[in-house]
């Protein structure tokens, strides 16, 4: 996100993201100091805050412009139970790397990244009880949930590449929309919006989600300013909502080139651009955008819905950024 963006939609929460950042840290405190060393890592490497963000808006458009203690809260146990992801992620993910910093798996090996996943987890479940905060916990751990049965649904079907379309939506609503669902549902319900307002709330996160992960997928072909296809998704055997299309609308001898293509020479470069090239040429990416564009415009439609407001306009100006984005 170019930092002129953030800086406009941040602009209405400014103190609160403050106040947050400080609140956030002392959440993650520990008596080992081992551990203490690991989280204010965590803690300095952070990326664009998308996740607070998300909560603290949506919780100032649904109460008038004000924020309470549990919305403080309800963005630390978002944030502290996501980087227990990330951090069993890079485990999983064997990853060295993550936002161009060392993973903690990289710097203190697996047996410490997996502790350290598991106390952030314990401390985000902490919070949220130490303070009675039940339905907030709830909204989380339906996240995780989710988001773990995504993963899975995700490698069982890419052993054999039979992905429909209809899965390939329910594959990302899980691992990626479900959690932006989480933030947005959070931030209304830690004001006490009532249900209908929070279920609405929770659709317009995950049809951000969606359009940002359709955004992501686009990036492999190639569709950002500097132009180049990457074909890093089908190197790792990816399905994606281009590649779909392209096969569903394949002839059976195109469908199971580009099936054994992406199966069994997904290493060959030169192979891997013919996949990309004809994905191009049979509108796979066309159908992606504007598939991409049908959520954009689903997600605007809820904000309708509310009166205009600081915190309207910066969510607006999020679900723009979501597809206009260069990376």
């Amino acid at each position: 996100m170019p930092m002129k963006v953030v800086a406009q939609i941040k602009l209405p929460i400014e103190k609160e993201m403050e106040l947050f950042e400080k609140k956030f840290s002392s959440s993650m405190s520990s008596k080992v100091s081992l551990l203490n060393k690991i989280t204010h890592y965590v803690v300095n490497r952070k990326g664009k805050q998308m996740r607070p963000m998300f909560v603290f808006l949506i919780a100032k458009m649904n109460n008038d412009g004000a924020v309470n203690e549990r919305t403080y809260r309800g963005a630390s146990v978002i944030e502290l139970i996501h980087t227990a992801t990330l951090v069993h992620d890079d485990v999983v993910d064997d990853s060295d790397r993550r936002r161009g910093f060392f993973s903690i798996n990289a710097l203190w090996k697996n047996k410490i990244a997996v502790l350290v996943g598991d106390f952030l987890l314990s401390k985000g479940l902490l919070l949220s009880i130490d303070n009675d905060d039940f339905d907030l916990l709830k909204i989380i751990s339906v996240a995780v949930r989710e988001m773990s049965e995504g993963e899975l649904l995700q490698i069982e079907k890419a052993r054999n590449l039979d992905i429909t379309e209809g899965i390939y939506f329910e594959i990302i609503r899980q691992k990626t929309a479900t959690l932006i669902a989480a933030c947005c549902a959070m931030g209304a319900k830690s004001v006490h919006a009532d249900s209908q307002k929070v279920e609405d709330m929770r659709s317009f996160g995950e049809l951000i989600g969606i359009a940002f992960q359709i955004k992501d997928d686009l990036f492999d072909y190639g569709t950002t300013a500097i132009g180049k296809p990457t074909g890093i998704d089908i190197k790792e055997q990816k399905m994606t909502l281009p590649l779909i299309y392209a096969i569903n609308n394949a002839t059976s001898k195109d469908k199971s080139w580009l099936i054994n293509s992406v199966k069994n020479h997904n290493k060959d470069k030169k192979r891997v651009m013919q996949v990309i090239d004809y994905v191009k040429a049979h509108g796979g990416l066309e159908y992606a955008v504007q598939q991409m564009k049908d959520y954009q415009q689903k997600a605007l439609g809820i904000l309708q819905s509310y009166p205009s407001s600081p915190y309207k306009d910066s969510l607006e100006l999020m679900v723009k950024y979501v597809i206009d984005r260069k990376k």
